[in-house]
């Protein structure tokens, strides 16, 4: 029997790669929903199906879900409009798991994030050792969201920091920092949970496909955590930007960035850990991490100086 995956978001920076993951999966039969922003020409093709369905609109994912056997949701609205986030995060998510039960849609994975903890320290943080305490809209409904995919016995899967092609906001939020600082950070060891976007694609189809029948919350990033110093000093020369020959301490780096509240919000991130730890998922999801942090991010580094205009291509 030919699996049939249906994937929320499938235009979006995650559901991007998670569509490419199927389309490399022999045997697959994709339903792409997709909302105002077109499909490009190269998702269409044998075995792959266009679905409308509007979040915001629970009336239009009435029989989305229509012979699926596994629901990917990727789709989420990001941003500081609470009333959007509730009715796109927490009702559409909802609406969207009705549906699947409706339908006898026997497996739901839901991509939400680890920001649904609140601020750090996390240290080899564990699934359950923590309760969510969401500190943003978005994380708020996100998190909301979350309990409505449990309830129907689903998959949540909370990345931390994501890179690669379609980042928007990792990568570039590290650059805007050091470009306030006209500087790297140094001796920073706080260490953080990384993902290369293409692995954390395919952890998502494992999990929809996975014969082990996964359930409930797990972390997906490299099992290798990388320091704050480290993470930044690659983006630097990676990216070929000028301010690698120069570092300040983060005592320093606050100094700097005295009034400049969103550059203050990242470094602060940065400084304490954000390392959240699962040995399961390889297990359950069928899924091997790939490469380190640096390895992979050297990969990605040309998208990054087009994206960013830090220089040309190699």
């Amino acid at each position: 029997m030919t699996p049939r995956v249906l994937i929320t978001g499938a235009t979006g920076f995650i559901g991007g790669h998670v569509v490419a993951a199927a389309r490399a999966t022999p045997g697959l039969r994709l339903h792409l929903m997709t909302h105002r922003t077109a499909l490009a020409a190269s998702a269409g093709g044998p075995g792959v199906e266009t679905v409308y369905g509007d979040l915001a609109d629970p009336a239009t994912l009435r029989g989305s879900c229509e012979g699926v056997d596994a629901v990917i949701h990727c789709a989420s609205w990001i941003g500081g409009d609470e009333p959007t986030a509730r009715s796109v995060n927490d009702q559409g998510t909802r609406a969207l798991a009705e549906e699947a039960d409706r339908c006898g849609v026997t497996r739901i994975v839901y991509l939400s994030t680890a920001s649904v903890y609140g601020r750090g320290p996390f240290t080899g943080l564990l699934p359950g050792q923590a309760e969510p305490a969401p500190a943003s809209a978005t994380s708020l409904t996100r998190a909301a969201a979350e309990q409505h995919v449990l309830a129907a016995g689903g998959v949540v899967v909370r990345p931390h920091l994501v890179y690669g092609a379609g980042d928007r906001w990792a990568v570039p939020g590290l650059v805007a920092l050091v470009r306030q600082l006209s500087a790297g950070v140094t001796g920073c060891g706080a260490r953080h949970s990384m993902i290369d976007a293409e692995a954390l694609g395919r952890a998502l189809l494992g999990a929809a496909l996975s014969p082990k029948e996964p359930a409930g919350v797990y972390h997906v990033n490299h099992p290798e955590p990388v320091s704050c110093s480290q993470l930044l000093s690659t983006v630097l020369d990676e990216l070929r930007l000028p301010w690698g020959a120069t570092g300040v301490d983060v005592a320093a780096a606050r100094e700097r960035l005295a009034g400049v509240p969103y550059a203050l919000h990242h470094l602060g991130m940065l400084a304490v850990d954000h390392w959240f730890a699962d040995e399961r998922v390889g297990q359950d999801f069928g899924w091997e991490p790939g490469e380190g942090f640096t390895t992979a991010f050297a990969r990605h580094a040309p998208w990054y100086r087009r994206h960013l205009g830090g220089g040309p291509s190699r």
